[in-house]
């Protein structure tokens, strides 16, 4: 085996082996489990890897090999350079909207279906507040899994129509996304379901590591001085960590950036929980958003998240929902990006940082959007004139 599994609060060693998620010993939440590489022995160079290949031209460390007619297509994605956004020379943007089912959230599914196939498993599932249960759904669709999707009932309509042409079996519980999650844990290990629910399993944060990857490569090689990122769970803000942590190992770059993770007002529970200091625990909260796909209050990887983001030296910062729903519009007017609320809130995060004098025009910075905007329409759609012009007016206007 080419990997082991490391608890992220004992830092005790296991040997990977079928339906193991978490240290038994410190549980759940406290024991999320890292996935460690031989590293010293790992043969990786530069020349490896190309800026138009997918995410599974990292196969050297990814924990699973390629099973699907999508592993290829997954990754990729753009990222595009902006000069003096908002006053700073240099703003990378990694676009994951462009994704198979148009988030972040393919690069965990791939791994997990790759996975239940190579265990030989016949049923996957998962809980998610939309992007993750869609990405599994459309990418598990071409394959012989069965796929259950528990979901609260109020996830936005543009993922549920995705849900709903996929073919998967949707549990649209009365509850919110923690309480689905929960559920699905309790139906889905008594089956013995192949376990697609990313702050437990710790082999999606592996998929989602390859975005700092790309990243990395189509930046040349590039120093980045902060990257921005929303966090729910805080799966993906870790597994960006993770991602230049493992190329710094490897000496394939110089420095991690200070990773910047930033929530919503209404549910900040990662940003309470590191401030409270190390040893963290969870601080688990109730609250609301408009950014759909970071609506948690019960994070399940927030020590991982914690513990990696001060790694970085960087922080959580906190963005309302009103300046969320600014931040969509601004982003769309600046760089032709549309993206849904959790993903324009990484540029509300930014922007309030330069406006506290706190980013230099000379840094180096990168925006992770995680989600494409039409995942999550309807939180615009008050914001849209509903009225007309008449074919006469609009003559007149252009005489």
């Amino acid at each position: 085996m080419k990997y082991k599994l490391k608890c992220i609060t004992c830092e005790k060693i296991y040997e990977p082996k079928e339906d193991f998620y978490f240290c038994p010993e410190c549980g759940e939440r406290f024991g999320t489990l890292e996935v460690i590489y031989d590293y010293d022995n790992l043969n990786i160079k530069k020349e490896d890897f190309s800026k138009e290949k997918g995410m599974f031209q990292f196969e050297k460390l990814l924990p699973v090999s390629s099973h699907t007619r999508f592993d290829e297509y997954i990754g990729a994605t753009p990222l595009i350079e902006f000069n003096d956004l908002l006053g700073i020379n240099k703003v990378l943007i990694k676009y994951d909207g462009t994704n198979f089912s148009a988030s972040y959230k393919d690069r965990a599914s791939i791994i997990a279906i790759n996975k239940a196939i190579e265990e030989k498993k016949d049923t996957i599932f998962c809980a998610s507040t939309g992007n993750a249960a869609t990405s599994l759904a459309m990418l598990s669709a071409s394959t012989n899994l069965k796929t259950y999707i528990f979901v609260p009932n109020t996830i936005p309509i543009g993922k549920r129509l995705q849900l709903e042409v996929s073919g998967a079996t949707i549990l649209a519980i009365e509850g919110n996304y923690d309480q689905a999650f929960d559920l699905s844990m309790e139906i889905g290990l008594k089956k013995g379901w192949y376990l697609r629910n990313s702050a437990i399993n710790p082999y999606l944060l592996e998929g989602k590591k390859t975005g700092a990857f790309e990243v990395i490569v189509q930046n040349n090689y590039e120093d980045i001085d902060y990257l921005f990122v929303s966090v729910g769970d805080g799966t993906v803000v870790s597994a960006l960590y993770k991602g230049f942590y493992e190329f710094k190992k490897l000496k394939l770059i110089s420095k991690i950036p200070k990773i910047i993770g930033v929530q919503s007002e209404g549910l900040d529970a990662v940003k309470r929980t590191f401030e409270q200091g190390a040893p963290y625990a969870p601080v688990d909260i109730e609250g609301t958003t408009i950014a759909d796909s970071i609506a948690v209050g019960m994070p399940r990887d927030v020590i991982k998240a914690c513990k990696y983001v001060e790694a970085s030296n960087g922080k959580f910062i906190t963005v309302s929902d009103i300046k969320i729903k600014e931040a969509i519009f601004e982003l769309g007017k600046s760089t032709g990006i549309f993206a849904e609320p959790a993903g324009a809130i990484t540029y509300g995060g930014f922007k309030k940082m330069v406006e506290l004098n706190e980013i230099n025009k000379n840094d180096k910075v990168c925006l992770v959007i995680t989600g494409n905007g039409l995942k999550d329409p309807d939180v615009l759609k008050n914001d849209i004139e509903n009225g007309f012009i008449e074919i006469d007016e609009v003559r007149r206007r252009f005489k």
